[in-house]
């Protein structure tokens, strides 16, 4: 029998045959360029999208080179833009079997607005790039005649839609609007079989993670609660492989937290142990 180590590295074949877009690429740490390895790997061929200011500040070629994809330029805050990409990943790929998104980006964030003197303007650019726009990419993947019937669309998430991460400020809006579009999309591509499910991920070391402040302290506290610790950028890729091959044929409309159990853990030992380093022992005579 093949050992694990050849097993992963050759892959098991998940996604032969079937063609994507990816959203959201930038650099080599970022989790959907890690996606986008491990689609390959599976034999999976797709298109990579991303903003054009990105695409200048990123090295898309050099995936694009790596995984033999053709790369579209996207400004998802534009219909016409999103329209004419998929018609033009139509023409190039024909019709789609899994879309990834893995677009966003809050201006108040970046400029460290505090969440009660948001810049509206700026808020309103957060819901449009890190939520809308997956109402659109689907709205207009589904206009353009792309989407095969049993097809699997994601887009990755975060826990800060149910709880509050303070730092993350309106971000943890967007993901909630997020979450809301996929069930609904979910529900109404049902009858075609096709799947809309959330990923939500533990705090991961990427580009776009280390431009929040107090980044490295959310990670620790994440890793040190979760059973399993924080799974990191290809564990996530591989797991969003599963849900957009036919192995998960029923899944849709979920939020699906990839986090080593953090969502439904408390505290663990570990934590204890150091918080009582600190404070000392409680209810002590």
């Amino acid at each position: 029998m093949e050992n694990t180590a050849m097993a992963d590295s050759k892959g098991y074949g998940l996604l032969k045959g079937k063609k994507g877009i990816i959203f959201g690429a930038l650099d080599e740490r970022s989790i959907a360029w890690r996606i986008a390895l491990a689609c390959k790997r599976e034999g999976a061929e797709f298109a990579l999208s991303n903003a054009p200011i990105a695409l200048r500040l990123g090295q898309l070629d050099a995936l694009a080179e790596e995984t033999g994809a053709k790369i579209f330029p996207c400004d998802v805050s534009d219909n016409d833009d999103v329209a004419k990409m998929m018609a033009d990943v139509k023409s190039e790929y024909g019709s789609i079997d899994f879309i990834l998104h893995a677009i966003g980006m809050s201006p108040n964030i970046r400029k460290k607005v505090e969440y009660g003197e948001l810049n509206y303007h700026f808020f309103n650019q957060t819901l449009d790039i890190s939520a809308i726009s997956l109402h659109k990419v689907i709205h207009y993947a589904d206009k353009a005649g792309i989407l095969n019937d049993g097809a699997s669309i994601v887009a990755l998430t975060f826990i800060g839609a149910q709880r509050i991460f303070s730092k993350y400020s309106d971000m943890n809006d967007a993901k909630a609007l997020l979450e809301s579009i996929a069930r609904n999309y979910g529900s109404r591509l049902a009858d075609r079989g096709i799947r809309v499910n959330t990923i939500s991920q533990a705090p991961t070391k990427t580009s776009a993670g280390a431009g929040i402040t107090g980044f490295d302290a959310l990670y620790t506290y994440a890793d040190k609660i979760a059973p399993l610790g924080n799974p990191d950028a290809d564990e996530c890729a591989d797991y969003c492989v599963t849900i957009f091959s036919d192995l998960t044929r029923k899944v849709t409309m979920q939020n699906l937290f990839h986090d080593g159990g953090f969502a439904t853990a408390g505290i663990s030992e570990e934590m204890i142990f150091a918080l009582t380093k600190i404070y000392g022992e409680e209810g002590e005579d």
